[in-house]
This record gives structure tokens, C-alpha cells and sequence, in this order.
């Protein structure tokens, strides 16, 4: 979507902040609980657990507190249980929003994210009502000054990337989700690091937004991701880098 660069160097930054941090680890802590439970402890032969492990250590996360997430997970240590649900709701515009969520209480989560759709502006649907919009893809940002984009294609196709997109003063790479650690592997070999790298979904269409409305959609947008279920937030927003960036500084 048009501006997605730049909201996920956006979100980067904020996440990178001190006092995001002990929330963004409780976020992973989740992650990697829930992946090690679902299908074990081994990320070798457990692909989720080794991406939910690959975005702890990106954000610093000390190894000690992954290897408890992981115990906690195989039933090696005492820990709360959290089960994977979605919300799907519409923001104002008719923007679609999916809310992918970890929680102990789906009951709560669920009167609690409904609530913030309605005090932004917007409102929760009906399961299947949005989630089709969205395509699964792996996703990696990376800054332009390091590599020109013959070179970077050059590393990546043959690990997997389907597209390399250039945008403001980054590259966007995105690949199929199994295909993301093997791309990831490949950059780290030339020495090249990146801002963001996830497994996202991306909306098959989108609806542009400025003025009120944009505000209105990315204050939605934040109020979700700051809740304590909430994993990832997705919108099929359209909203042009400038604007995205004058907001970001009022949010």
C-alpha cells in the first residue's frame, strides 16, 4: 500500500524506543510461547518459533528471557495460556482493520478491542469480513544507502523475493512467508542489515485517505496496536509518505 514504507519505519523507530520496550517483549514473549507450544521447542524444525525468535533478538531481547518464553511454551516452566484469535473491523473511510491477537481471556479482548473501534470512529464485523483483503507475505525494509537495487535483487531472488520496491529512502522486499529467514540469511552474509523484517499481510486493495480522515484512521490504527492482546494491526490505508509523517509526529 502506498505509504507502507514509511508507517513501517515509523513504527520501527517508535518500537526501538525505551518506552515501547517492555512492551514490544511482551508482545514477543507471547509470540514465542505460543509457537513453542503449537509445535515445539526446536526452531530448526519450527518455522514460527524461528521467526518469533529472529524478531526478539532484532529487538534486543535478552537471551535469557527467549529461553523462558520457550519453557513456558513446552510446558517446561509455569505460564499463563494464550490462544491466537482475529478481529476484523472497518476504520473511518471504510478501511479495513484485521487484529491478529494473543490472549488469556478472548471474552475481555474482545469487549475491549470493540470498544476502541467505537471510540475511534470505527467498528468491529463479522469473521471472513475483512480478512480476505489480506494476502500473507513476508516483509523486509531496508535502507537505500547501503546497496543499490541491481545488487539487492541480485542477493535476494534466488532466496525467494517475488518483488523489491522503491520507496522514499528505502527498499521494500517481499516473498512468500516461508521464503523470509532464507532472504534474511542472505543479506546478513553481504553484511547488510535491515530496519524491519516480519511476516505481514498485505491488503489486495486500498483506500486513499488524507485530512481528517488519515488522522483519524492511523490514531485508530495506534490506539490497537497499543493494546496489551494485540500482536499485529493491518489496514488497506492509502496515505501519502508526507502526510503520514506530519502525522506521525501528533500521534
Amino acid at each position: 500500500m502506498s505509504g507502507h514504507s514509511k508507517w513501517a519505519s515509523i513504527k520501527h523507530k517508535k518500537g526501538a524506543a525505551d518506552a515501547k520496550r517492555g512492551k514490544l517483549f511482551t508482545k514477543l514473549i507471547r509470540e514465542i510461547t505460543v509457537a513453542a507450544k503449537d509445535s515445539g521447542g526446536d526452531p530448526d524444525i519450527n518455522p514460527a518459533l524461528r521467526t518469533a525468535i529472529s524478531r526478539a533478538n532484532d529487538a534486543n531481547m535478552p537471551k535469557d528471557n527467549i529461553e523462558k518464553a520457550i519453557k513456558k511454551g513446552t510446558g517446561e516452566l509455569p505460564g499463563v495460556s494464550y490462544e491466537s484469535c482475529m478481529f476484523e473491523g472497518y476504520g473511518p473511510g471504510g478501511v479495513a482493520i484485521l487484529v491478529e491477537a494473543l490472549t488469556d481471556n478472548k471474552n475481555r479482548s474482545s469487549a475491549e478491542i470493540r470498544n476502541i473501534f467505537s471510540k475511534k470512529g470505527g467498528n468491529m464485523a463479522g469473521a471472513g469480513s475483512v480478512s480476505w483483503i489480506f494476502t500473507p507475505k513476508g516483509y523486509i525494509l531496508i535502507d537505500q544507502s547501503q546497496i543499490d537495487e541491481e545488487e539487492l535483487f541480485s542477493i535476494t531472488v534466488d532466496a525467494g523475493a517475488e518483488d523489491i520496491k522503491s520507496s522514499d529512502k528505502n527498499y521494500e522486499i517481499f516473498c512468500e512467508p516461508k521464503d523470509l529467514e532464507a532472504i534474511k540469511e542472505a543479506l546478513s552474509a553481504k553484511n547488510i542489515k535491515w530496519e524491519d523484517a516480519e511476516l505481514t499481510k498485505i491488503p489486495n486493495s486500498t483506500i486513499k485517505l488524507s485530512g481528517s480522515q488519515a488522522k483519524q484512521v492511523l490514531s485508530l490504527v495506534e490506539t490497537l496496536e497499543d493494546h496489551d492482546d494485540a500482536q499485529k494491526v493491518y489496514a488497506n490505508f492509502d496515505i501519502p509518505d508526507e502526510v503520514l509523517e506530519e502525522i506521525a509526529q501528533e500521534i
